[in-house]
Parts: structure tokens; C-alpha cells; sequence
């Protein structure tokens, strides 16, 4: 800022009306604010716009109550800024949850702002004023308060507190309650927007003494209502913040000086030369030793005093800007403790209005100096500035770009600050979101390696390794977090779903009633409740868990689930009429989904309207371009005994992914049951090649034995039925089969031993019982076979084997018949 007796007459102040010229300037500025922040117009919600758009008060008719008189019902928002809440409120009442609207939004409000900073510089008679507000619009350091929604606080705190500036200037040349009570009541809104302005009074204390080179009594009087009006609602939203988010970081007095001036520096160096911004900055290494944090400090004084004892023979206008800036910026200096003090020291948003500060210092010092220049050198300085506003404009265009989306706006914090906290963590929840697995995986592991006690981070890995299928893996580190934060539902919920997954029916019931007891509507938890229930047999309770899952989750896509998931249940009851209404209904609700003509197409072949089976399946064919419907339809084929169709399906999916494994998988075993046995252990050879952990990988090394004993290899056989054991030694039929084939070859002892194996597995099979007898029979030891053959007997007494072998024991052993 320059002094005032060295520049022209000033314009006159909004609403005297607007010139041609004036019109254009505003055109102008839209045209730079439109362009420059175009990228924002393509992103979605990010990070913290989750505090709003996934709040129930914002979605709500009588939310609006909520964000005036009980604002503690935004459960993650720590403050009382109800103006910001209620523009929410009322866009969401006009395009839902729709980001462009939002954002949009956003960019009317910089543009309006960057109006009303050209208006008030002029108003002020600073030189460059349309320079400073093109500056303003462009500056790539308002990215983080225009293109991020929930900054919208940034934005509309300004735009009160910039109004209130013009109108409280209008007010001191024509006074007039009406203008004092706007001015008044413009700062309360800006105050209820983002309390940051609180130092609004103190800034019309620099103007009048810029003005007049002194404060009076009656300037300290006027203003005295705005000091109040201040200290009382920043004292309110302090203590309900305080309430919710109690913070102590502990910095001593000495530190917070230092904190203040190297951040006084950081924004001007930011301000100067835009680059490497950052969403979360490196968190500074604040020590009273060092040296260099006492020359900020040092060279901070020194500029301050310069400009007081150089302020007559350049003006006051220079010490007025910077002093301005540093009063603005005040309260995010780290003199009181906030929350993102946890982060960082510093944030581009928090210079949003601190900023103008600078610009007018030094682009109005430019200007002024540029204006005594001859015509040519002013062409010159138009030109430089035109080119300056390209590169700042380019800059913000390329900083727009990171809202895209979550991938992008993490990916973006973690490429300039590592060491960040949670940002491998919430990089994984936004890849594990855009289904990038693998890589979502790897950012979760860097998560644990940088926090390796955070539950949330093993949650996280926890919740990737149950995607990718990594169950064993997945589990521990789900239990590492429940042994850290025995409160967390997500690290349980998953766990759950693991639970359920592998089989374990009453821990995963038990692991989602944990997670309903500390929260009911957790529609998940009875998703995954009806699941478990359902694979129990326990019809009546699955569905009554998916109907209240339903009812907490009423979407398009759960009501799909819904009645595929009651239709099923129904069929198993054998209560065929009724599954077939609900799975009509799943079809009428998503005509191109193919997954309900899969289930009605099995229904049909139960009820063995085998026509109608056949046209459902061609639509399946002619909708999905999933392979793993087409298995599945394919898979019911098979099991209905109707294995040349369920062939053309396993072959419509490979047509689709010629490596789907699955397929080759149960296209192999469809070949074994139609006695093609060469063919089938081909078909079955791929899928094991293909993917060798395949959840039926030891069956299909079963079933690839018997096909090889039907061609008589025997000896291809025996390490199949191996092979299946090596991936599953609980497989008792490749027990049973490995044992047979060891005994056909006269190898009692490796068949005595998985017979033993077997009898652990499954005690009560009489048969098994009776084959181990046989085996100690030619071993020799007719006593213990004759012991196996009675507890044969036990369990089977119509066993014709174990009578006939126990009868032949007794004659052996002389006993006679008993």
C-alpha cells in the first residue's frame, strides 16, 4: 500500500453504479477465475468434504435447525460455523450430492471475492487496484480454498469480512446506523463463516491510522461493539471446539514466537514464487537453538521497523499492508493451539485473506512506480504483468487438477510430503475405492511400515488383503488392531467378513454382533450377519437380518441384493414359488443386471422347465461381459446334472478372459463327470497353471488323480492325490484315494498311515474304520484288526465288510464266533 496523498482521486464504492470499463474488469476477472480454476469444475469430494456430505443434518429438512441451535450434531466438524453449514444445506436441497454444483459454487464466491478486493484497493486509492484483484483471482496459493469444497469457509468468510470493510468505509465518510448496523452485522456472518476474522476490528484500526497517521477516541469507540462481538464468538467457537477436540501440543512461548515469524516468511516466499504447494506441508522442527529460526524472527523486526522509520518518506501504506498481513494471519500462527497444528504449521488456505496484505504492498508499489514510467516502459510493465497472470493462472490450473479425486489428491500429498501422517493410509482407503488393489496394497503396507502401532493402518492392510483374497495374512493383522483398539468396528467388521469366509459360521455371528452392539446401524454388519446365517441353514434369521440391513441401507442396489439373497434362501427351504417372486422382482428392479436370470435359470431347472432355463441363460450370455456370472450360471448347470450346457457357459466366460481360471477349472470337472477324461485333466492342468491357489485347486488334483487311475496311470495318479494333500491335508477323499491306490500296489504301511490320518479327520466313518482293518490284516496284526473291524461295526452294524472281516479276525485268532 502507498500513501494516499500520492494517488489520484479514488473511485467511488459500489452501488454508484459501474462504467463500460468497470463492466469489462468484471467480465475480465470471471473469464481468469473460470479458466484458471476450470480443472476444479471435474473433481469430487475429498478428505474432509466427507463432514458434510456424508452428514445426515446436511441431508435433512430439519437439519437446518440442527446447524444453528445444536451444532455438536455434525458429528465431525469441531467448530460453529453454521453460515458455511447452511449453504450446504440448501445445495444439497438443490442438486443432492452432485460435487459440480458444489464447486461451482466455490468459484462464484473467489470470483465475487476478487471483485470486491478490485473494488475496496480502489476504493482505497492503491495503485495497480485491477492488477492486485487479477493477481488475487489467479494466485495458485487459493487453490486449496477454491477448488477444496469444504474450504468453503476460507470463502465466504471473506466475502463478509470484505463487504463489512466497504461498507464500514462508507459508513466513516457518511455515518448512519443502517450502515453501522450492515457493517456490524456483515462481520457476525463472516465470524459465523470461519472465526479467523476476528481480527477484522484491529484491521479497520490499521486503515484509520493509515488514513490519518492517528487512532481516536471516537475510532476506538465505534469499534469497541466489534471487539465484542469478536472476543464473544470466538471465545464460544473456541470452547465448543475445545470441548470436542481438547488439544495441548505443549510448544513454550519462546516456540511459538519462532513458529510465528518463519511462517510470516513462508507465505511471502509462497506468495512470491508458487511452487511446491503443498496440501499438508512437512511439520517443522521448532528448536530455540537454532539459530536460523531467530533470523525469521530477527528479519521480521527489522522490515517492521524500516517501514515505520521510513514511513514519511515512502508513506505509510507499505507498513499498513504488512501490518495487516501479519494481524490477519494472527490467529493461525501458532500462538493457540488448533488441530492441524498435529499436520503442519502452516496451510496455503490459511493466507486467503492475510495475503492481500502482501499483493497490495507490492503490486501497488509496482504500479505506482510503473505509472511514472515513459509510455513504452508502461507497455512493457503490461505486458510483464499480462505474462505473470498466464504463469500464475497455469500454475493454479495445474494445482486444480490434484481434486480431481481422492487417488489423486493423496497421491499428491504423499509425492511432497512422506512423512505425512495417515497419508499412505487414506491413499489406500481411495485406491482400495477406485478397485487399483494391487496398488492399494502396497500403500497400506507403507502405512503400517511408517505407523506399525496405528490400528487404523493394519485395519486398512487388513481390509486390502481380504480384497485381494489373502485371508491367513489379512486376519493377523485385523487382530493386531482389535489387540490395539479393541473399539474398532471396521478391523472387526472385516475380521468378520474373514470369519464368514473361511467357514467359521459362529465366530464371524459373533464378531458382527460385537460390532451391532457398539453401532446398530451398521447395515454391513447385518449384511454379513445374513450371510453367515444363511450358510447355517438358519433361513428365517438370514432373511430377517438382510431385511434390516435393507432398511438401514434402502439403495437401488441393496433391494437387488435383498431379494436375490431371500430368493435363495427360499429355494434351499425348498420353497420354490416364493423364491421365484423375489427373484422376478431382482430383475424387473435391474433389467440389464444378468445375476438374477442366473438364479431364476437355476429355479427353472429345479421346477424342470428346462425351455424356459435355456432362454434365460442366452439373455445371461447376451448381457454379461463378466466371466465369473457366466461361471457361476455354468456352475448351477453343472450341479443340475446338465453338463453339456453348463460346457457352452464354462466356454461363453473363456471367450470373454481366455485365462479366467475358474472356468478352465470347472469346464475340467464338467469333462471328468462326461467320462472325456484326457480332456478334463487338460482343461484342469490350465486352470491349476493359471492360478494355482485356487480356492478348489486340491478337489481339481483329486479329480485329475481319478481321471488319470480311469486311463490307467497309475502312478500320474498317486501324485495328483499327493499334490492335493500338499495344498490341503484335511482333504479326506484324497486321503482316501491316495490310501487305496498305496494299498492296490501292496504298500500297506504308507496306506496303514493315511488311514490312520483319515480316522483322525472323520472318526465316525465306518468305512474308513473297516479299510484301516483290512490294511493291519495284511500287515500282519490281526488283533488290531480286528479291533478296527468291531469299531466299524460300532458305527455301522450293517457294514457287510467289518462283519465279514471280523468274523475271518476271530477264526484267525481261534476265538470262535462270539
Amino acid at each position: 500500500m502507498t500513501d494516499p496523498r500520492s494517488v489520484p482521486t479514488p473511485h467511488p464504492a459500489w452501488p454508484d453504479g459501474l462504467s463500460r470499463r468497470d463492466a469489462l474488469t468484471v467480465l475480465i476477472l470471471g473469464v481468469l477465475v473460470g479458466v484458471s480454476y476450470f480443472p476444479a469444475l471435474l473433481g469430487g469430494f475429498v478428505w474432509d468434504d466427507v463432514i458434510f456430505a456424508e452428514e445426515p443434518v446436511i441431508q435433512r429438512w430439519s437439519g437446518l435447525w440442527s446447524i444453528w441451535f445444536s451444532p455438536a450434531d455434525i458429528k465431525k466438524e469441531g467448530h460453529y460455523w453454521p453460515v458455511v453449514y447452511t449453504t450446504f444445506w440448501l445445495e444439497h436441497k438443490l442438486w443432492g450430492l452432485a460435487p459440480l454444483g458444489y464447486h461451482l459454487v466455490n468459484l462464484l464466491l473467489h470470483w465475487v471475492n476478487s471483485l470486491l478486493v478490485w473494488r475496496l484497493l480502489r476504493r482505497l486509492a492503491v495503485p495497480g487496484a485491477w492488477a492486485v484483484a487479477a493477481v488475487f483471482a489467479v494466485h495458485p496459493l487459493h487453490v486449496e480454498s477454491v477448488a477444496w469444497i469444504i474450504e468453503r469457509k476460507d470463502l465466504l468468510s471473506a466475502l463478509f469480512y470484505l463487504t463489512a470493510a466497504l461498507t464500514w468505509i462508507r459508513f466513516v465518510e457518511g455515518p448512519g446506523w443502517g450502515r453501522y448496523g450492515l457493517a456490524l452485522a456483515l462481520f457476525t456472518a463472516g465470524l459465523l463463516s470461519k472465526s479467523v476474522v476476528v481480527t477484522f476490528p484491529a484491521a479497520l484500526l490499521i486503515w484509520h491510522w493509515w488514513q490519518r497517521e492517528r487512532v481516536t477516541s471516537t475510532d476506538l469507540f465505534r469499534l469497541a461493539p466489534f471487539f465484542v462481538v469478536g472476543l464473544a464468538v470466538t471465545l464460544a467457537d473456541f470452547s465448543f471446539y475445545t470441548s470436542r477436540e481438547p488439544l495441548s501440543l505443549g510448544y513454550s512461548l519462546i516456540e511459538r514466537v519462532l513458529i510465528a515469524s518463519r511462517a510470516l516468511w513462508f507465505y511471502v516466499g509462497k506468495l512470491l514464487w508458487p511452487t511446491d504447494l503443498a496440501v499438508i506441508y512437512p511439520l517443522w522442527d521448532i528448536r530455540s537453538g537454532d539459530p536460523l529460526a531467530w533470523a525469521y524472527l530477527a528479519a521480521a523486526v527489522a522490515v517492521a521497523v524500516l517501514l515505520w522509520l521510513g514511513r514519511h518518506r515512502v508513506g505509510r501504506g507499505p507498513l499498513a499492508g504488512v501490518l495487516f498481513y501479519a494481524v490477519t494471519l494472527s490467529p493461525v500462527l501458532g500462538f493457540v493451539d488448533y488441530g492441524y497444528m498435529q499436520f503442519a504449521l502452516v496451510a496455503d488456505r490459511f493466507q486467503y485473506l492475510a495475503g492481500i496484505g502482501v499483493m497490495a504492498t507490492l503490486i501497488g508499489g509496482g504500479a505506482y512506480a510503473a505509472g511514472r514510467l515513459p509510455a513504452p516502459a508502461r507497455m512493457t510493465a503490461n505486458g510483464l504483468l499480462a505474462a505473470a497472470l498466464a504463469l500464475l493462472g497455469t500454475l493454479t490450473w495445474i494445482q486444480a487438477r490434484i481434486y480431481r479425486n481422492e487417488v489423486s489428491f493423496f497421491s499428491h500429498i504423499a509425492s511432497h510430503n512422506p512423512a505425512a501422517r495417515d497419508v499412505y493410509l487414506n491413499l489406500g482407503g481411495a485406491l482400495f475405492k477406485s478397485n487399483r488393489l494391487e496398488e492399494a496394497l502396497a500403500a497400506s503396507r507403507l502405512a503400517v511400515k511408517h505407523r506399525p502401532d496405528s490400528a487404523g493402518a493394519l485395519s486398512n492392510l487388513g481390509r486390502g488383503l481380504l480384497k485381494l483374497g489373502q485371508l491367513d495374512e489379512a486376519e493377523q493383522h485385523l487382530r493386531r488392531a482389535l489387540k490395539i483398539d479393541p473399539r474398532s468396528n471396521t478391523a472387526r467388521q472385516n475380521l468378520g467378513e474373514i470369519l464368514r469366509k473361511t467357514k467359521r459360521y459362529g465366530d464371524a455371528l459373533e464378531a458382527y454382533r460385537a460390532v451391532l452392539r457398539k453401532d446398530p446401524g451398521n447395515a454391513l454388519a447385518y449384511a454379513g450377519m445374513g450371510t453367515a446365517l444363511f450358510e447355517l441353514k438358519r433361513y428365517d434369521e438370514a432373511l430377517a437380518a438382510m431385511k434390516k440391513a435393507l432398511s438401514l441401507n434402502p439403495g437401488h442396489a441393496a433391494a437387488v441384493s435383498l431379494n436375490l439373497f431371500a430368493g435363495r434362501a427360499l429355494a434351499a427351504q425348498g420353497r420354490l414359488d416364493a423364491a421365484e417372486e423375489h427373484f422376478l422382482s431382482a430383475a424387473e428392479l435391474d433389467p440389464d443386471d444378468p445375476t438374477p436370470l442366473v438364479d431364476l435359470a437355476d429355479l427353472r431347472m429345479a421346477q424342470q422347465r428346462f425351455e424356459e432355463a435355456d432362454g434365460h441363460m442366452r439373455r445371461v450370455r447376451e448381457l454379461s461381459r463378466n466371466p465369473a456370472i457366466l461361471h457361476t450360471m455354468a456352475e448351477a448347470l453343472r450341479l443340475r446334472g446338465r453338463r453339456d450346457k453348463a460346457m457352452e457357459s464354462y466356454r461363453a466366460a473363456l471367450e470373454l478372459d481366455a485365462d479366467f481360471a475358474p472356468a478352465h477349472a470347472g469346464l475340467g470337472i464338467a469333462l471328468f463327470q462326461s467320462d472325456r477324461h484326457a480332456e478334463a485333466i487338460k482343461a484342469m492342468a490350465r486352470a491349476l497353471r493359471l492360478q494355482p491357489d485356487l480356492p478348489v485347486a486340491s478337489a481339481l488334483h483329486v479329480f485329475m488323480g481319478r481321471a488319470y487311475q480311469s486311463l490307467e496311470r497309475s502312478e500320474a495318479a498317486l501324485q495328483s492325490y499327493e499334490r492335493a494333500l500338499e495344498i490341503d491335508p484335511r482333504n479326506t477323499e484324497a486321503l482316501d484315494r491316495l490310501a487305496m491306490t498305496h494299498f492296490g500296489r501292496k504298500r500297506y504301511e504308507a496306506a496303514l498311515g493315511l488311514y490312520r490320518r483319515l480316522a483322525e479327520i472323520d472318526p465316525s466313518g465306518a468305512q474308513t474304520h473297516a479299510n484301516l482293518a483290512a490294511t493291519l490284516y495284511h500287515l500282519g496284526r490281526p488283533a488290531e484288526a480286528l479291533r478296527s473291524f468291531e469299531h466299524a461295526l460300532s458305527l455301522d452294524p450293517d457294514l457287510r465288510m467289518a462283519r465279514t472281516g471280523a468274523k475271518h479276525m476271530r477264526q484267525i485268532l481261534g476265538q470262535g464266533k462270539r
